[in-house]
């Protein structure tokens, strides 16, 4: 895991100029926007009292005129925003994918796609209409102080409403923001919980677990709910009280302007106008409390990006880029887990010759599976060293030492595509080396008997096949181009005989190869075709034998 200092918001720095024009916009249109109080003026104090149709007509058209430049600058301001927010998703989404990666290496999250829910949640309040409010914000003491040039009066009167509705955008932010990390928290979890039922819908299905699974998940449906419904009356309790005020505000101000005209202290058009002011100078504290919703959300996901990329920045490093020739050391390793006490691997030494055959057995929860994936650089939590031909694995070039490995998971999944896509690792497909890899994995003759043959797709996790069939591909993934390293954890798990014979022939020719083969097995049959016995008891070597290679008898 790389630790390092990287923002989400980072990109907006290369973005200056365009930040720049929509505040520019921003300013053109509350400058403009004071234009239909102005109209208001002309028309009810002169164009009234003396009729004149020409001053009319002109106001009218100077006023038509500016406010077609605000509707422009509010849609030049509204495309600049979806634009920096897209640019925003391109700048980051790379890393995000990267980061989020590295973090389900790390500790495997029940949602892996939430940094991509997340930065959508961003773009999306940011293209919205709730962030033009902070760029309209600091118009305010302005409008006001019109509103206090008209008459003293309305300008105090746009100060208490002010206050009073940004009081409610304080305590909406109060009341609002824990509950509703709690329902996001909480729909999380119910959710990854149903995915987690459907994905053994089988085995619930034929052990009769329906019923009581089903109790259980409405169980916590049913609490997510109850807290939805809370956070829910709290939007619509504030929602009502923003109402009630912005309602009362144009009354109230109406009603004081009348006031003012009554005593001679302002004119009926100034009156009108002070409304339409005061109307606009409290939108943007108006729009704040709508938006607030959405704000939360995108300053939790923001939160949550901020940290994964701090936790796993993904930044260049020159690795080793060189021919691998399948050396393995291991010097005092530990692997440890989060919330074990005892590590899984203890301080193991241990040197594989390059072309040598090992194959690991030991109890369950030995530390086999863990000790491969040590070895291939993917267990996170490590002391001591793994050298692949005398270089740390966290030193090589990942991408290019990857070409040069083989790995067999004991959790075989294959990849939504054709079946030669996965045997070539989704890489440019190399049509004879796809052939040569799954004739070694013996699966040549069963693709062939498919009707597409190696252009079939297996779908999702490659769902369509059998589990001995995913497996006899997924050998052949990791045949693809001989790799000098091939680590095969469990590879006859799920193979028939026909399987077997495929995988030990597969191994003999890797052998002829002088390729490193690692191979971890509890069935004694295929450790006759291996040179060491590796024996592992609670995290520890048990032994270490040396074997002699011995043939079957035809």
């Amino acid at each position: 895991m790389k630790q390092g200092n990287s923002s989400i918001f980072g990109i907006f720095s290369y973005m200056k100029r365009e930040l720049l024009v929509v505040a520019l916009f921003s300013f053109v249109v509350n400058l403009l926007m004071l234009a239909p109080s102005l109209y208001m003026l002309q028309v009810f104090d002169r164009v009234l009292v003396s009729q004149n149709l020409l001053t009319l007509v002109s106001s009218t058209i100077i006023l038509v005129f500016l406010l077609s430049v605000v509707a422009f600058s509010e849609w030049g301001r509204s495309r600049l925003l979806v634009r920096i927010g897209i640019r925003m998703d391109q700048g980051v989404n790379q890393r995000l994918f990267q980061s989020g990666f590295q973090a389900q290496l790390d500790q495997p999250q029940p949602n892996p796609s939430q940094p991509i829910t997340d930065l959508t949640n961003i773009r999306q309040f940011l293209t919205g209409n709730g962030v033009f409010a902070f760029f309209d914000l600091p118009w305010l003491p302005i409008y006001i102080g019109v509103l206090y040039l008209l008459h003293p009066l309305l300008g105090y009167l746009g100060v208490i409403f002010g206050c009073v509705m940004g009081l409610v955008a304080w305590l909406s932010h109060r009341l609002s923001a824990k509950p509703m990390q709690n329902v996001q928290h909480s729909w999380t979890a119910v959710s990854n919980d149903q995915q987690g039922k459907f994905r053994n819908a089988e085995s619930i299905e034929v052990l009769g677990m329906f019923g009581a699974l089903q109790q259980s998940w409405w169980q916590r449906y049913m609490q997510q709910f109850l807290v939805q419904g809370k956070v829910d009356r709290l939007g619509r309790n504030m929602g009502a009280l923003s109402k009630f005020l912005r309602h009362s505000k144009q009354s109230i101000a109406l009603g004081a302007g009348a006031w003012l005209v009554i005593h001679g202290e302002l004119t009926p058009g100034a009156m009108i106008a002070s409304n339409v002011l005061m109307t606009r100078a409290l939108q943007p504290i108006d729009m704040i409390v709508n938006a607030w919703k959405g704000f939360v959300t995108a300053r939790t996901s923001h939160t949550r990006l901020q940290q994964l990329l701090e936790n796993y920045a993904v930044e260049p490093e020159a690795g080793v880029d060189q021919p691998l020739n399948g050396d393995i050391e291991l010097i005092d390793l530990t692997a440890t887990a989060a919330n074990r006490e005892e590590p899984i691997l203890y301080q193991l030494s241990l040197h594989v010759q390059p072309g040598t055959v090992m194959a690991v057995v030991g109890p369950s929860g030995s530390g086999k599976s863990t000790l491969v994936r040590s070895i291939l650089g993917l267990w996170p939590h490590v002391q001591g060293r793994v050298q692949l031909d005398g270089t740390p694995v966290e030193a090589w070039d990942r991408i290019e030492l990857g070409h040069q490995l083989g790995y067999l998971p004991q959790d075989v999944e294959l990849m939504n595509g054709s079946i030669a896509q996965n045997i070539a690792r989704f890489g440019e497909v190399d049509s004879e080396q796809v052939i040569q890899a799954a004739k070694l994995a013996g699966v040549h003759e069963m693709v062939l008997r498919f009707p597409p043959g190696y252009d079939m797709v297996v779908g999702e996790s490659g769902g369509i096949l059998s589990a001995g069939q995913r497996q006899r591909i997924a050998l052949a993934r990791a045949l693809y181009g001989m790799p000098p390293i091939v680590v095969l954890d469990e590879p006859n798990a799920n193979l028939d005989e026909a399987g077997e014979v495929a995988l030990v022939q597969a191994i003999q020719q890797l052998k002829q190869q002088h390729r490193t083969v690692i191979l971890v097995t509890h069935r004694k049959s295929i450790i006759s075709v291996t040179d060491q016995l590796l024996t592992l008891e609670n995290g520890k070597i048990h032994s270490i034998q040396q074997r002699p290679v011995l043939h079957k008898e035809k």
